[in-house]
């Protein structure tokens, strides 16, 4: 069964909703909450990771769409991040 998605959480961008959930395991790793306070962080961290993975996938597809080739314009590559290298400098005309 898919949990909704907090429109809270779905609104941040990546590096708040990164930052937010730093916050959150910082919190848990404290220790000293309640049961209840504990199981609420807890699934605040799980949607926030969810979200900060779905952003990093679509980022990483926007990407492979993007990949300049050179000579030929854009043309989509698939590079796994293992695999990914730098590019080559590019001479001066």
């Amino acid at each position: 069964m898919a949990q909704a998605i907090d429109p809270a959480i779905e609104k941040l961008g990546f590096d708040e909703a990164l930052a937010e959930l730093q916050r959150t395991v910082a919190e848990l790793e404290a220790g000293g909450q309640p049961l209840e306070q504990a199981l609420a962080l807890h699934e605040r961290g799980a949607a926030l990771l969810e979200h900060c993975n779905r952003l990093l996938t679509t980022a990483e597809l926007r990407v492979k769409q993007l990949v300049a080739v050179a000579g030929k314009g854009l043309q989509a590559v698939d590079v796994k991040p293992e695999e990914a290298q730098e590019a080559p400098e590019r001479a001066e005309p």
